[in-house]
Parts: structure tokens; C-alpha cells; sequence
């Protein structure tokens, strides 16, 4: 069964990788306007995806300028808000999306819907990346046509380290520029 789990997952991060890697550049750009600014990432994680948050707030590297988004944040427009959720049509994750979009506060959006008319959460964010889910992954090995196994936050937090290397690299060479600006012997 591991084999077909490895198949199955790879064959789910190599879609993501082909057809979500515009939106995963546009999002740590995105991301990274507040980071260079005088902003905040705040990541808005509902149900499951929370692991995503704590990975990047806790994790050997976290993520810079990052913060937890609650109900009481102060968001301004220097900041930026990254929203994971299992799914676009979650009530939580569209209130706050709603929220920025009529506050005029760009905000990144992942959710395993594709983004097309019939999914507002894509319509409000600025940027979406899907997570190119529909459910379960494998077959059940006794239940005929069911299927197990929903790697929803394995494969958020795949989307969440390729938005985060595109968005290093960003603030690196940021503080490159900023190195060669104060250094009187460029």
C-alpha cells in the first residue's frame, strides 16, 4: 500500500507543481510586499491547515514576519493574509475573505477547489493556488470504489515551502540591495 500512497501523492505534488507554479510565485510575491514593507504576514489557517501555521511559526526556519491571524488582528493595508483551507466554500475562511476584499487588503488564498466562477473564495483573493483535491487518494484496500487517505494538510504544507523559497529568495535579495545602498565601498 505504501507504494501506491508514495505514486498516488507524487503524481498529486508533480499536478500542483505543473499547474498551480504562476499562482505559488504571484503568492510570495504577494506575501513578500509586507515582509520589505513595514507590514505583517498573517496566516489564517482553519481546521487542519493549522498545521500549516504552526510549521511556519514554529519550525527550525519559520517564516519572517509571519503571524497568527485571530479574530481580534488589526490588519492594515501594509499587510498581507494568507488563508489555508480545505475547502474554498469554508464559512470561517470566507467571512475573513469577504473582510480583506471589502477592507481593500490583498490577500492569498490555497483550498483544494480549482478556482473557477463557482468558487468565491478564488473570485475575492488576490492570488489562489489549488490544491488540486477532490477527496480521498486511494482505493480502500476492502470497500470496493471507496477510497482513503486525505492528504489535504501533506499537500498544504508542500504549497506553503514552495511559496516560502520563492519568498526567501525575495526577501534576500532585498536585503542585498539594501546591503549595497548602505555599504560606501559597492
Amino acid at each position: 500500500m505504501s507504494k501506491i500512497l508514495t505514486t498516488q501523492l507524487t503524481g498529486v505534488l508533480q499536478k500542483i507543481q505543473q499547474n498551480e507554479e504562476d499562482a505559488i510565485e504571484e503568492t510570495a510575491r504577494l506575501l513578500a510586499q509586507a515582509a520589505i514593507g513595514q507590514g505583517t504576514v498573517y496566516f489564517a489557517c482553519f481546521g487542519e491547515m493549522q498545521g500549516v501555521a504552526q510549521n511556519a511559526q514554529l519550525s527550525a526556519e519559520p517564516m519572517t514576519k509571519m503571524a497568527l491571524w485571530t479574530d481580534d488582528a488589526v490588519i492594515t493595508e501594509a499587510d498581507r493574509v494568507c488563508i489555508f483551507t480545505r475547502h474554498a466554500n469554508d464559512a470561517q475562511a470566507l467571512a475573513l475573505a469577504e473582510q480583506l476584499y471589502d477592507a481593500f487588503i490583498p490577500f492569498a488564498a490555497i483550498a483544494s477547489e480549482c478556482a473557477d466562477d463557482n468558487n468565491k473564495l478564488s473570485e475575492l483573493a488576490y492570488t489562489y493556488v489549488s490544491l488540486n483535491l477532490r477527496g480521498a487518494i486511494l482505493p480502500h484496500p476492502t470497500k470496493l470504489g471507496a477510497r482513503i487517505v486525505m492528504p489535504h494538510l501533506l499537500v498544504a504544507l508542500f504549497v506553503y515551502e514552495a511559496i516560502k523559497l520563492s519568498y526567501d529568495e525575495m526577501l534576500a535579495v532585498d536585503d542585498e540591495a539594501d546591503d549595497e545602498i548602505q555599504s560606501p565601498f559597492g
